[in-house]
């Protein structure tokens, strides 16, 4: 076995959350390592799956900082404005909904959609080049914590002293169980469908979420229309669609056509025609919680910490957010001289990410029960109350920034080797 000088941080998982904290750190000048059980080779950008992350505008932020944003190979799509609005599938939505402008806010989008493909790949471009970052994929990790910090020994041989060792392997995380750390689970019976449809009209920069009986229903803008476009389908949108267990397995048995013939359905006419695109991916909807984020000389981040319903596009802003708390926290340890990955660290950053955290899950499992009723005065109710908030421009206000991941209680983004604060 071959040892190598300490590093700051090793990071087990190199998902899109697991290597943007990577390129973060190395980015700041932490000698940092990050192993993942798959290669990360470069490659060509590959065929469209029908996969897109919605990335809040902070989110972009931190990704910029990281020296990621700058190598997409396909260029995002700006999402200028939310529309709201409560229905059911084959009715025209409720005339009380909600509208947000970006330009009300921020003179950026709210965010931005982003390919799961595009992303990977500039990931994968920019690990490799990173002066202060080793990368070791295809890889699997033995990891051992002390009070003075860890060994990580992995199977091709090398052993890594580190201060931190940070899980981001996901939902069933090991290094979590290891720890012994309890999370609670709650399951939504629902399952979430994810893909891409083309459509005739224009989206406009413009993002759907209308709120169904069974689950909620997004359309989120591409960028095109020439990575998708034909004569009679120019245009092309994301979508996320919640929906009852058996409901969602009917629909994941149509063909293209009849699938999208559903998806016309909870759209409306605004599009225009509709085709699906690329694969449709699925997966059971349920919120995850965990006692606490940090061990000794452990962090979790991302889904290893937390799940939350898709009802508002946050669970990778999320994971986002907990890489800008943790690496604010490791950042400012360093240049002190500190150790980064000592137990003041970690109660830091847990007390900054819990909050939010809690606040999420709270808000998105609320909402999912709020308008997953169709009892005629509840649903009367809610739609009063969308309108309400149309009608009040400080509360609109508050809510857009809270998209943008602008709001109180988030987290600031790094910039840089310095700290912006955007909170």
């Amino acid at each position: 076995m071959t040892s190598t000088p300490e590093m700051a941080a090793c990071i087990i998982g190199a998902g899109p959350v697991g290597a943007t904290l990577a390129a973060t750190l190395a980015a700041a000048g932490l000698p940092t390592a990050v192993v993942d059980s798959a290669p990360l080779p470069p490659m060509a950008l590959p065929d469209f799956d029908g996969r897109a992350y919605a990335i809040a505008l902070t989110s972009k932020r931190l990704l910029e900082a990281a020296g990621v944003w700058e190598r997409l190979p396909a260029e995002p799509c700006g999402i200028r404005r939310i529309r709201v609005a409560d229905g059911r599938p084959g009715e025209p939505a409720s005339a009380l909904s909600l509208a947000f402008d970006a330009e009300e806010v921020s003179a950026e989008p709210f965010g931005y959609m982003v390919e799961a493909r595009s992303l990977r790949m500039a990931l994968n471009a920019a690990l490799p080049e990173m002066p202060n970052l080793r990368v070791f994929a295809p890889a699997t990790a033995t990891v051992e914590r002390r009070a003075e910090g860890a060994t990580v020994r992995l199977s091709t041989g090398e052993v890594l002293r580190t201060r931190l060792v940070v899980a981001a392997e996901g939902r069933n995380s090991p290094l979590r169980r290891q720890a012994g750390i309890r999370a609670t689970t709650l399951d939504y019976h629902q399952i979430g469908m994810v893909g891409a449809f083309a459509h005739e009209r224009p989206h406009e920069g413009v993002a759907l979420e209308q709120f169904l009986p069974n689950g909620p229903f997004a359309q989120l803008p591409l960028a095109g229309p020439d990575r998708f476009g034909t004569a009679a389908y120019p245009h092309a949108s994301a979508f996320v669609w919640a929906d009852r267990t058996p409901v969602a397995r009917r629909m994941l048995a149509l063909d293209d056509e009849g699938f999208g013939r559903e998806l016309a359905r909870r759209l409306g006419p605004q599009l225009g025609a509709v085709r699906p695109i690329g694969r449709r991916w699925s997966y059971p909807l349920s919120a995850l919680l965990v006692e606490r984020w940090t061990d000794t000389r452990l962090a979790l981040i991302g889904d290893a910490a937390h799940g939350v319903h898709p009802i508002a596009g946050q669970g990778l802003n999320l994971g986002f957010r907990d890489v800008a708390a943790l690496a604010e926290e490791m950042i400012a340890a360093w240049h002190a001289g500190a150790d980064p990955g000592a137990s003041p660290v970690l109660a830091r950053y847990q007390a900054r990410r819990r909050p939010d955290t809690l606040l999420m899950l709270t808000g998105m499992h609320a909402l999912e029960r709020l308008f997953g009723n169709d009892f005629a005065p509840v649903r009367m109710a809610r739609r009063l109350g969308i309108a309400a908030v149309d009608r009040l421009p400080g509360l609109k206000r508050a809510f857009a920034r809270q998209a943008m991941g602008l709001g109180p209680g988030v987290t600031g983004l790094l910039a840089g080797q310095g700290l912006l604060k955007t909170g």
